[in-house]
């Protein structure tokens, strides 16, 4: 027998709260106490668990939704539900937990845990782009093509998700290209804000909110209420610190106005932020500073800003980053930023392009833009929502919200570091449920993408209605998903030759042959089935679940999906060279069956591009006598009987253009 009893001498501090063991059980178990206005730090992991309540009462909030739990209360947890324990009372809330491992429930649920966490509206950001230039290749591959893919996977799969965007209009490049164009920056702007949307649209990425912030109604009013909630929950304070002044004519600068080396890793950056590790800096900071404009020397001063001592939310970072989807090198970059010290961020600069907050201190001053992006992803859910008639409001965000992001590793510690600090301090209610989908950058002939200097693929050169399916896929196959990759035009015509045009198109065409052929191009019902018949199904089915794990929420790479994409039609033309011999037609049960398998994979083929390469999704669904891919298929399905299919005179895919560079 073994009998244990809450014991509040034997607490020690464990996942936030006062925990004692409980031994000799066969099962892992403790005792817990959460006391008044405190909470669990949220917890997932492999273990199924149980928490019995016998004391007090409070909220266990699950994958983000809340339950109100009290004394006589039992709670279970299956493997990888984020869970964590509220008292929400004003006595302590105490409680007994077992937990164990039981293999193969944690491996069913490891395949559910995307379809699991993703029941609430999902707003799906990719970061808005600086109209400073038009979109390239480096800007597509990364968070456009994510994002869109993502949302075209989610709603098959019939969820609430939505692609948000924009144009970061009030950015302090903005300033520097209107000023070479001799331009407004507001006309700067706009300009380059409708370009950028008519790039998005040559790719088949249509955001469902596209916000252009200059010209947003009611956006710059709802920037300065935002910025009052941060000042006045004390978090960020005007004072005076050491700054970077023009020696010349004395003005502030940052950003785009000052260049040196990075403090954390010696590389070259310009002011604020390093592209290359990614750390933040002060501009003061900086290892020999130069000015942008004329390469002198700056001189140091000081000046007085809103600043936000990071150090001092070290907690919060980590408990929003044992929330959501958080990869290890975000957390990496966070912990480095962290553990350098006291870290003062300038939330304000003195410009005259931005929104000037409110406060009387900070006259001639504006909002930085990055923070300042915190405030615009609320309300593109808010301006979303005034279309859809939903009642999401930027100043109200909600638990049931699920944000997910994509952006670029140079935009690391804004998204995954300083944000969430924010959302803290301006809405302490809010627990905000964040992913984050991040990319390296995507190298051409070897060096940066880079919009300042014209070193580019632009995305008007490429992109047609010939080409948007094979840039899709090329893209798709090569984008800088954990490292760094590179796009060379030979690369990507031999991918649309080789891999498109010489296997998938090739293929297609060998079957539509066939069929009109033997089957006056109507799908056979299947025969006699072989066991090479039945492999190649399972094969199929393989295919489609790996499909699905590389475009679900957890799991999301494009990488593996056009990978797998093209893993599944050189299994369905390894497939058909095998079944269709000369002799195959003196059994025609079999070659039914052959043939209903191949017009299968063909038929999952449409339906698993579809996220990936929609336009060439429909068009062989088209061509297949199918409808229109909506749904994702949750199974492999023979073609029905009867329908009347032409893949053989079908032209999927072109070569690229001779006038390529």
């Amino acid at each position: 027998m073994i009998n244990s009893s809450y014991d509040v001498s034997a607490l020690r501090a464990a996942l936030g709260i006062g925990m004692s063991g409980i031994d000799g059980l066969g099962v892992g178990a403790a005792w817990g106490r959460v006391e008044p206005g405190r909470a669990t730090t949220p917890d997932r992991h492999d273990e199924t668990e149980v928490f019995v309540i016998t004391a007090g009462h409070g909220d266990v909030v699950v994958d983000g939704v809340r339950h109100p739990v009290a004394a006589g209360t039992v709670v279970g947890f299956e493997p990888f539900e984020t869970h964590v324990l509220e008292n929400t009372g004003d006595e302590d809330l105490v409680f007994a937990t077992l937990y164990w491992r039981d293999a193969p429930r944690a491996a069913l649920a490891a395949g559910q845990t995307g379809q699991r966490r993703s029941g609430k509206p999902q707003f799906v950001f990719s970061t808005p782009p600086t109209p400073n230039g038009d979109l390239h290749l480096g800007h597509l591959s990364g968070p456009y093509l994510g994002a869109d893919a993502y949302v075209r996977f989610q709603r098959m799969n019939g969820r609430e998700a939505w692609h948000l965007t924009g144009s970061d209009d009030f950015q302090s490049y903005v300033l520097a290209a209107a000023a070479a164009e001799g331009r407004t920056p507001a006309g700067t702007a706009a300009r380059f804000s409708a370009e950028i949307a008519a790039t998005l649209k040559l790719l088949d990425v249509v955001p469902d909110q596209f916000t252009a912030t200059n010209a947003e109604p009611g956006y710059q009013d709802g920037l300065r209420a935002f910025f009052s909630r941060l000042v006045d929950s004390g978090g960020i304070t005007a004072r005076e610190a050491p700054a970077l002044f023009d020696a010349a004519s004395g003005r502030y600068l940052y950003e785009v106005d000052v260049s040196g080396g990075c403090p954390a890793c010696s590389g070259g950056t310009s002011g604020n932020i390093c592209e290359e590790c990614g750390e933040p800096n002060s501009c003061v900071d900086l290892v020999d500073p130069v000015t942008t404009a004329d390469g002198s020397t700056p001189r140091t001063g000081t000046a007085t800003r809103y600043m936000l001592p990071l150090h001092h939310h070290r907690a919060d970072i980590e408990e929003h980053h044992s929330r959501g989807r958080v990869p290890a090198r975000l957390r990496d970059l966070a912990d480095r930023v962290l553990g350098r010290g006291e870290r003062d961020i300038a939330v304000t600069h003195p410009s005259t392009w931005g929104v000037e907050p409110a406060e009387a201190d900070a006259r001639g001053h504006v909002v930085w833009v990055w923070p300042e992006m915190a405030y615009g992803f609320l309300h593109g859910i808010q301006a979303l929502g005034r279309r859809l008639g939903r009642p999401w409001r930027a100043a109200a965000p909600r638990d049931d919200w699920r944000i997910v992001h994509f952006f670029g590793y140079d935009n690391s510690f804004y998204h995954a570091v300083l944000y969430p600090v924010l959302y803290k301090l301006a809405h302490p209610g809010w627990n905000a449920d964040i992913d984050y989908h991040v990319n390296e950058f995507y190298l051409l002939e070897g060096c940066k993408f880079s919009t300042s200097r014209r070193h580019a693929v632009w995305g008007k050169d490429i992109l047609n209605a010939d080409s948007v399916d094979a840039v899709r896929y090329f893209l798709a196959r090569t984008r800088p998903e954990g490292r760094r990759t590179n796009f060379t035009w030979e690369q990507f015509g031999s991918a649309v030759q080789d891999d498109l045009i010489g296997t998938w198109q090739r293929w297609l065409g060998t079957v539509g042959d066939r069929l009109a052929r033997e089957f006056a191009g109507t799908a056979p019902d299947a025969g006699v089935w072989r066991p090479e018949h039945s492999a190649f199904l399972d094969r199929l089915e393989i295919r489609r679940r790996a499909l699905t794990q590389a475009l679900d929420a957890d799991g999301f790479s494009l990488n593996r999906a056009a990978e797998e994409l093209h893993g599944l039609v050189t299994d369905a033309a390894r497939f058909t060279r095998a079944e269709t011999t000369a002799s195959s037609g003196r059994r025609p049960g079999e070659a039914r069956t052959t043939m209903a398998l191949e017009l299968a994979a063909a038929r999952l083929l449409a339906r698993c591009a579809t996220p990936v390469m929609p336009r060439f999704a429909g068009r062989l669904s088209q061509a297949l006598g199918d409808e229109l891919p909506t749904a994702w298929p949750q199974f492999v399905e023979l073609l029905p009987p009867g329908i009347k299919a032409n893949l053989s005179e079908q032209v999927f895919f072109t070569p690229i253009g001779a006038d390529a560079p």
